[in-house]
């Protein structure tokens, strides 16, 4: 028998959340105060781009397992347990905003009745579960009638679905039984391995070894689980983009190096790929709120100054790196492939293929953007800036180059034969090491990778009237003004 729950909040989380907790047979009901993003739930269509969350959003549905309301005063009555999923931007001093999760708390404060657990979805420094008891009573709840418990989400844009159903842990952070007893009731369908028996399932991942374990701890402990886990995870991505750019720096190639790294038990192999970093609604935000927690406890973290450092790094010499292949981008066409921060989202949010754009715009390029799903949201930001293609092959037709920010599949699998014959000059700069150096040299390109040496044809064809790289380079000083170096 499914359990009455309510998810205050419908973006990324809220969304996945309240669609993968129907789909574990609890009756739950998604609120939002957002006129038009309920119109647009009400209609059946998805505001962003996840896999596996439109069916689920459409079975659930249809089965009357997930409903939508505006109503935080419906949500609190008909429901045991109220999960805050709302946003928590970052301010200008890199605090998270928590005025959003304030006001659910009053407003849930105002509606408890009998016992209810509020679980912190949302990503929230450590300490704040006191805060949100402490606004509950101060809007009039009484101190029996509620229990707050910190349950962080650990989804990954693209995976988001996959990872809540199928996940590596479960951290439920309780101060008291009731609320841990509750929380156990609502992942029960998971950590008993219940949902993976039935014929509707969404795939078992090939990693996934289930059923799901569920750990419990203290709601302070949660709560720095959730931000020492994200920033590990940049701290990561951050070190081998650093591994990468020495590789770049000897001549070594970082696919080596990592599938050697990789391989120690202890260090792992996931989020052990170099590229032009990491973005997205979650790293930044969460390093920059975690450094300043760090502050606030009277504590040194530098290392979480460098992470940030060797990100922002890691675009710039990205940019560097496009110049140095065209000896300057100004009045150059440049294909962009890839505007989301990763592949298999459209979330612009911090996304370092946007800042790569807007960077190659700034110094005079032409740009040429095309994503698979990203376009819409990029516009809203690049607006008139750059040119928008329906397709790669698009894109790159007359391009200088072709430059790879976003590792979506599709790129991987591009005809690179097409590409060569679109591209005005065979260069191509990867970004995210999505193709392989020898498919590249075999179809005539000259590629530029991350932490891997440059790779060129031994010979450029002649056949289809391509210029050499020696003659490509002639022309461009023939009809580009040489920079003043002492300006």
């Amino acid at each position: 028998m499914g359990m009455k729950l309510a998810v205050v909040g419908s973006g990324y989380v809220g969304l996945v959340a309240g669609a993968c907790l129907a789909e574990l047979g609890h009756d739950v009901l998604l609120v939002d105060n957002d006129p038009d993003k309920m119109a647009m739930l009400l209609r059946g269509e998805i505001p962003i781009h996840e896999q596996h969350l439109p069916e689920l959003m459409s079975r659930n549905r249809l089965q009357g397992r997930l409903r939508f309301a505006d109503s935080i005063a419906d949500a609190v009555k008909s429901s045991s347990v109220i999960f805050i999923a709302v946003g928590t931007p970052a301010l200008v001093n890199g605090a998270p905003d928590l005025s959003y999760v304030e006001a659910v708390a009053s407003a849930v404060a105002q509606h408890v009745g009998e016992f209810k657990v509020i679980v912190e979805k949302s990503t929230v420094p450590v300490l704040t579960h006191q805060e949100i008891g402490k606004v509950m009573m101060l809007n009039g709840a009484p101190a029996e009638s509620f229990e707050v418990v910190s349950n962080p989400e650990f989804l990954r844009e693209g995976t988001a679905v996959t990872d809540f159903l199928f996940p590596d842990r479960i951290v439920v952070g309780a101060d008291g039984e009731r609320g841990a007893a509750l929380l156990r009731k609502v992942y029960e369908p998971l950590t008993s391995g219940a949902y993976y028996s039935q014929g509707e399932a969404i795939p078992r991942p090939a990693t996934f070894c289930g059923p799901a374990r569920l750990l419990v701890t203290s709601a302070k402990s949660a709560e720095l689980i959730k931000h020492a886990s994200n920033s590990f995870l940049a701290m990561k991505i951050s070190f081998i983009n650093a591994i990468a750019n020495m590789c770049e720096a000897v001549g070594a190639d970082v696919q080596e190096v990592c599938e050697g790294i990789g391989a120690d038990s202890r260090i792992g192999e996931r989020f052990l790929r170099p590229g032009i970093g990491y973005g997205g609604s979650c790293f930044p935000k969460d390093l920059l709120a975690f450094r300043l927690v760090a502050e606030e406890c009277g504590l040194e973290f530098g290392l979480l100054n460098e992470v940030i450092k060797l990100n922002e790094y890691q675009r710039c010499r990205f940019v560097r790196k496009v110049r140095s292949a065209l000896w300057n981008v100004k009045g150059k066409k440049i294909a962009a492939l890839g505007l989301a921060f990763k592949g298999g989202t459209d979330d612009i949010r911090e996304s370092p293929a946007i800042a790569i754009i807007q960077a190659l715009c700034n110094e005079g390029a032409e740009v040429v953007v095309y994503d698979p799903k990203a376009m819409e949201r990029a516009k809203c930001v690049l607006q008139d800036k750059v040119h928008y293609a329906s397709s790669a092959y698009e894109a790159c037709a007359g391009a200088h180059a072709m430059v790879v920010l976003t590792d979506w599949r599709e790129f991987a699998e591009l005809d690179l034969a097409l590409i060569r014959r679109a591209l005005r000059h065979p260069i191509v700069i990867d970004g995210r090491n999505v193709f392989r150096r020898e498919q590249m040299v075999a179809a005539g390109l000259h590629y530029y990778s991350i932490g891997r040496p440059t790779a060129a044809p031994a010979k450029s064809s002649q056949s289809d009237g391509q210029a050499t790289v020696g003659e490509m380079l002639k022309e461009m000083r023939a009809i580009e003004p040489v920079p003043n170096l002492s300006a």
